[in-house]
C-alpha cells in the first residue's frame, strides 16, 4: 500500500510571492539571502563561514526551484536541474502569512477569511480581554500586552513575573495570543489553562493561542522549553489529514503538526523537540511497517530559533545539518512511497522586524521511481491533491495532482 510523506521545513521560503508588496515584504528571500549573506562573509559566526553547502537539497531540485521563483541563482543554490527529484515553486492564496493558514492550504483547505490581528499599540489586546482573562483565572495581573519578540520580552520582564505572578501577554505581526510564564514558578499546568481560558475569550478568527513556557532564574539564563502549546481554530474544512483518517488510512503527525490543524484528523501525535528531535523520530516511523499511512512532519527551528531572531548564521547552519541527515531519509524510503518536502512562509532573516515573510515556497518531491523533472509554477493545494491522488483518495474541492496531470508524466 501506498506511503506518503509531507515534510514541512517550517519558514524555508525562496522569494518574495506575487503578492508579498501588499505585505511589505517585496523583495524578501529567506533561503537566497542566506546564500548571499554566506558567500559574502555576512554569514560568519556561529562556527561556520563560506559558501551554503547544502548538495542534497539542490540534487532534489531546491536551487533550480529558487531561480524558478526568483529568476536569479546565488553563489550556493546551483540552480542545475534535479538528478533525484520534481521539483517546483509555490504561491500561496491565503489572506495571512501565517503557521495555520500555510499549512492547511498545502493540505487543501485554503483560508479564504480575514484573520484577528492586533494593532501595535500598547496596550494592543482589548481591554474587554484581558480583564475577563485575570478575573476567570484569578490573576493579580497580566505583563506586556504589547507587540514584541518572544525572547527579548522573556529576558526584559520574566524576573517581575516571577516576583509579581502576573504572566506575559503579547502578540506579533500573526494572527495569535501569546501567554509566557515561567514553568516552575508559575506553573505549566496553570499556563495551559490560562490559554484555555484565553482560547474562549477571542473570536475564531484569533488563529492560535500559544503557550510559552520558560525557565531560569534571570534574563542571563532565561530559556524558552519545548512544552509549548498551540490552541489553533479547527480549519474551516476537511484537510488532507482528515480526509486520510476518515478513509480509514493512518496518519502520523509529527512535532507541533497536531496543534497546528486543531487536533482534527491528525491520528498518532508524536511531540518532540528541535529539529534532531524531528528527524529521529521521521527515521523511526519510516522504519515502521505502514501501510495506507501518511506522515505529516514540521522542522519548526529553522523559524524559531533563527528566522524570528533573525539569525543568518544560525538558519545557516540548521540548513546544512538537516541537508546532511536528508540521504538517511531519502534512503528509507520505499518502492510506492511519495514525499514532498517544502515551507509554510518565508521568515528572511535579513528582513526587518522579527515577522514571517510574504514568500513562494519549495516544492521537492521524491520517492523511488519518480521521474525528475521541472513542475513550474504550483498552488499551495497541488501539494496536498498530489498526496491524495497518491494515497488513493478522491480528489477535493482545491489543487490537482501535478505528477499525473501530463505536466511532468508518469512515475517510471
Amino acid at each position: 500500500m501506498a506511503r506518503a510523506f509531507f515534510i514541512v521545513l517550517d519558514s524555508v521560503g525562496i522569494g518574495g510571492a506575487p503578492d508579498a508588496e501588499r505585505f511589505g515584504d517585496a523583495g524578501s528571500d529567506t533561503v537566497g539571502h542566506i546564500a548571499d549573506a554566506c558567500a559574502t562573509g555576512r554569514g560568519d559566526g556561529h562556527g561556520r563561514s563560506g559558501t551554503l553547502h547544502l548538495p542534497n537539497l539542490l540534487a532534489l531540485g531546491l536551487g533550480a526551484a529558487h531561480r524558478g521563483a526568483t529568476g536569479t541563482e546565488p553563489v550556493g543554490l546551483d540552480a542545475a536541474p534535479a538528478r533525484i527529484g520534481a521539483w517546483g515553486h509555490a504561491a500561496e492564496i491565503s489572506l495571512g502569512k501565517d503557521t495555520p493558514s500555510g499549512h492547511w492550504e498545502l493540505a487543501g483547505v485554503p483560508v479564504a477569511f480575514d484573520w484577528t490581528y492586533y494593532p501595535d499599540t500598547v496596550p494592543t489586546f482589548p481591554a474587554e480581554f484581558t480583564a475577563a482573562l485575570v478575573e476567570r483565572c484569578g490573576l493579580p495581573g497580566i505583563l506586556g500586552n504589547c507587540h514584541a519578540s518572544g525572547t527579548t520580552i522573556i529576558a526584559d520582564l520574566g524576573a517581575e513575573h516571577m516576583r509579581t505572578g502576573k504572566p506575559i501577554l503579547y502578540t506579533s505581526a500573526d494572527s495569535v495570543v501569546q501567554i509566557a510564564a515561567h514553568e516552575e514558578s508559575f506553573g505549566l499546568e496553570r499556563l495551559y489553562k490560562v490559554c484555555r481560558v484565553a482560547r474562549t475569550l477571542v473570536p475564531d478568527t484569533v488563529g492560535r493561542i500559544i503557550a510559552r513556557p520558560f525557565l531560569g532564574s534571570g534574563p542571563d539564563d532565561f530559556t524558552r522549553t519545548a512544552n509549548r502549546k498551540d490552541l489553533a481554530v479547527t480549519p474551516p474544512a476537511p484537510t488532507l489529514l482528515q480526509r486520510q483518517s476518515e478513509s480509514g488510512g493512518s496518519v502520523v503527525s509529527i512535532g507541533k503538526i497536531g496543534d497546528i490543524f486543531a487536533h482534527a484528523g491528525t491520528g498518532e501525535e508524536i511531540k518532540t523537540a528541535g529539529n534532531d528531535g524531528v528527524f529521529e523520530t521521521l527515521m523511526s516511523v519510516t522504519g515502521r511497517d505502514l501501510d495506507n499511512a501518511l506522515v505529516v512532519a514540521n522542522f519548526v527551528d529553522f523559524d524559531t530559533l533563527y528566522g524570528h531572531r533573525r539569525d543568518v548564521a544560525g538558519y545557516a547552519a540548521a540548513l546544512e545539518a538537516f541537508d546532511r541527515d536528508l540521504p538517511l531519509f531519502l534512503g528509507a524510503l520505499r518502492p510506492g512511497d511519495l514525499a514532498v518536502l517544502t515551507a509554510d512562509h518565508g521568515c528572511d532573516p535579513t528582513w526587518r522586524g522579527s515577522d514571517h515573510t510574504r514568500e513562494q515556497v519549495p516544492v521537492l518531491f521524491a520517492g523511488p521511481g519518480l521521474a525528475p523533472g521541472d513542475l513550474g509554477q504550483l498552488a499551495f493545494a497541488d501539494l496536498g491533491a498530489t498526496l491524495a491522488a497518491h494515497l488513493g483518495l478522491a480528489p477535493g474541492d482545491h489543487g490537482i495532482d501535478r505528477l499525473r496531470s501530463g505536466r511532468l508524466g508518469t512515475r517510471r
